[in-house]
């Protein structure tokens, strides 16, 4: 299955900024929602969609506190600190669950509440 090298890259990927990468780990039609945000069906689409919240940024990064692999699916916990534009930082916890297809991303479902960034 899916080992702590994959969960790894993927958040290097995201605390980067990298959305090309990210996408990288996902199926061709995988799905993804952020927090409360419409659900976006598609690699290209997914990508298109992080690179945008990556622009409202300066930028991230994620400690993962928590790790849970079932036989497909991972599940993580952690806290997210994010950069505003002005500097400032906002430290949110979130809550992530992977669906997988060997060792992409098929469902990708992020639990937070970005709102405190934005405020």
């Amino acid at each position: 299955m899916v080992g702590g090298e994959w969960v790894g890259r993927l958040f290097d990927a995201i605390d980067r900024m990298d959305a090309e990468d990210m996408a990288s780990l996902l199926t061709e039609n995988a799905r993804f929602r952020f927090g409360n945000a419409e659900p976006v069906t598609g690699k290209k689409q997914i990508r298109d969609v992080v690179a945008g919240f990556f622009s409202t940024i300066k930028g991230l990064k994620h400690r993962i506190l928590k790790v849970w692999q079932f036989e497909d699916a991972v599940i993580c916990q952690g806290e997210v600190t994010y950069t505003r534009k002005d500097g400032g930082l906002v430290t949110v916890p979130f809550m992530n669950l992977f669906r997988m297809e060997g060792s992409l991303i098929h469902e990708y479902l992020i639990y937070n509440d970005v709102s405190p960034l934005f405020a």
